[in-house]
C-alpha cells in the first residue's frame, strides 16, 4: 500500500513538472515571437506599405544574418586576420593578439555593412526611411530592454 502511495505521488509530481514545462515558452518560440514583434515595429515605424514590406524584409533578413554573424565573431574571439598593430611587439602595445578583440576593426566592419545595407534599403523605401531604419532598430532594442526590466521588477515584487 505504501508503495502505491509513493508511485501516485511520483506520478503527480511528474505530471505537474510536465505541465509547467509545457506552459513555459521555449527559447525558439520566444525568439520567433520577438522577431514577429520586431517586424511589426519596423513596419509601423517606417510606415511600410504591404508592397514595400514584401520587398524590404528579404533585404532586412540578409542584413540581419550578416550583422548577426559579425556580432557572433566579435563575441567568439575576433576577426580571422588580426590588425597589424596587434601583431607587432611595439613599446606600449599592451594588446594580446591571442585574447584581445580588435574592437575598432569590428566597428569598422559593422559600419561598412550598415552603409551597404542603407543603400539597399533606400532602393526599396527611399533614403530617409532607409536611414531611419537604424534608429528604429535601436528603438526596438531599447523597448525590449525596458520590457525585460519591467518583468524582472514585477517578479521581484511578487
Amino acid at each position: 500500500m505504501a508503495v502505491l502511495k509513493q508511485l501516485n505521488l511520483i506520478a503527480m509530481m511528474l505530471l505537474l513538472s510536465a505541465t509547467c514545462l509545457l506552459a513555459q515558452e521555449s527559447r525558439a518560440q520566444r525568439f520567433e515571437r520577438i522577431e514577429a514583434e520586431k517586424i511589426a515595429f519596423i513596419t509601423k515605424e517606417l510606415n511600410l506599405t504591404p508592397q514595400e514590406a514584401q520587398k524590404f524584409f528579404p533585404v532586412y533578413n540578409q542584413y540581419y544574418k550578416e550583422i548577426s554573424k559579425l556580432k557572433h565573431e566579435r563575441r567568439g574571439g575576433g576577426l580571422q586576420g588580426r590588425s597589424n598593430l596587434q601583431s607587432q611587439k611595439l613599446p606600449g602595445n599592451t594588446l594580446n593578439p591571442a585574447t584581445d578583440r580588435d574592437v575598432l576593426a569590428f566597428d569598422a566592419k559593422e559600419l561598412e555593412l550598415k552603409k551597404i545595407y542603407r543603400k539597399r534599403f533606400a532602393n526599396v523605401v527611399g533614403e530617409a526611411r532607409a536611414s531611419r531604419f537604424f534608429e528604429v532598430e535601436e528603438e526596438f532594442r531599447n523597448y525590449l530592454l525596458r520590457e525585460l526590466q519591467y518583468r524582472r521588477r514585477d517578479k521581484e515584487h511578487e
